[in-house]
């Protein structure tokens, strides 16, 4: 039997059929637009079919319309933890709730609301982490019914949330993005990372759409981020333009169609050969590729360089925009080793933002 807090913005999503692309510090002109709650309607969708995989499941909610209403809706009992503190829910009343959840040890939260809730809710419950030691995560999951639903936390609709939620059985990091509203109400879309949180394994949860995220300049960043707090650790780099990306993030030019070794802020050859890569390995390797696009090759298609003896003292990272992913299908590798290509093969995470992956097969 799983244990789900549950915590509804009940204002969520009501500036988007009036035209008004969000919800922060527009309520009340919404409303005098003529705004409908869309939350409430998403909520106990999202609770019925939750019902309907787990009727056992034990909720844990917020009082009245920030929860309790809708999972009673669906046929619950729930354990009400608090209650709103004014006539008026705020994201303060949502993040004491999140506080709550993690006192009460849920092992999923389920949010009902856009990116503003979801940022409330990865923020409340990383301060509440933090005060607990750090030694649990707890994953979260949102129900969409925002404007803007710009993170990779959420399921494609409501129904899917209620399903995911009953039957998940691991979980991954995924990021948590937010825009600017105003920015947003003039036609420029600025996203920007706020986090990222453990989230439910599933087909039904969207990709991040975010500018911050999930592009050849994030997964850039990210990758490089991590070599620099990777001491010690070898990065083999691989030809093309979205490993060049890491490259130039790291501080160097490259060689565009040649592999590359860094190490600790120093380049330690360019346009290597199998055997200077080989001879500057250390005790911990790591080979940045990218697959060729529209064929999917990671290795044996113009990266010879990067041999299966270099594969087999290493880790190996693919990176690759999603575009390029869409079209391409599977990740496929020819090293010239069997026994090194069936070691490659199989589902892999691909690095297509600053923290997100998707998952490829390699045949």
């Amino acid at each position: 039997m799983r244990t789900i807090g549950v915590v509804v913005n009940p204002i969520a999503g009501m500036g988007g059929r009036v035209g008004l692309k969000g919800t922060d510090g527009k309520v009340e002109e919404a409303r005098e637009r003529g705004a409908e709650p869309r939350a409430p309607d998403r909520a106990t969708a999202a609770l019925t079919a939750l019902a309907e995989r787990a009727p056992d499941a034990e909720i844990v909610t917020y009082g009245g319309r920030m929860g309790e209403d809708y999972a009673r809706e669906a046929g619950f009992d729930p354990e009400v933890v608090g209650d709103p503190a004014g006539s008026s829910t705020t994201a303060e009343d949502t993040r004491e709730a999140v506080r709550q959840f993690a006192e009460s040890g849920v092992e999923l939260i389920l949010f009902v609301g856009g990116d503003g809730t979801a940022v409330d809710v990865t923020e409340a419950l990383a301060e509440a982490e933090a005060t607990d030691g750090g030694d649990v995560e707890i994953p979260i999951l949102g129900v969409p019914a925002g404007v803007k639903v710009y993170s990779a936390v959420f399921a494609v609709t409501p129904e899917a949330a209620g399903r995911v939620a009953a039957d998940f059985e691991r979980t991954e990091r995924r990021e948590v993005n937010d825009i600017d509203e105003e920015a947003y109400r003039e036609g420029e879309v600025r996203a920007e990372l706020k986090g990222v949180a453990a989230v439910p394994v599933a087909e039904d949860l969207q990709s991040s759409k975010q500018v911050g995220g999930g592009t050849v300049e994030s997964l850039a960043a990210g990758v490089a981020e991590d070599a620099r707090n990777d001491s010690g650790a070898t990065y083999v780099l691989g030809p093309g333009s979205t490993v060049g990306a890491v490259k130039a993030e790291l501080g160097f030019e490259g060689s565009p169609l040649g592999v590359d070794v860094w190490r600790d802020g120093e380049v330690l050859a360019t346009d290597a050969s199998e055997d200077e890569i080989v001879d500057l390995l250390g005790e911990r390797n790591v080979v940045v590729v990218s697959p060729i696009g529209g064929q999917g090759f990671v290795f044996g298609r113009g990266n010879d360089q990067i041999s299966p003896a270099v594969i087999r003292q290493s880790e190996v990272e693919v990176v690759a925009s999603k575009p390029k992913l869409d079209g391409i299908g599977v990740l496929r590798v020819d090293t010239g080793d069997d026994e090194v290509d069936e070691d490659l093969r199989g589902w892999r995470k691909v690095r297509v933002g600053r923290f997100e992956r998707r998952m490829m097969k390699v045949v």
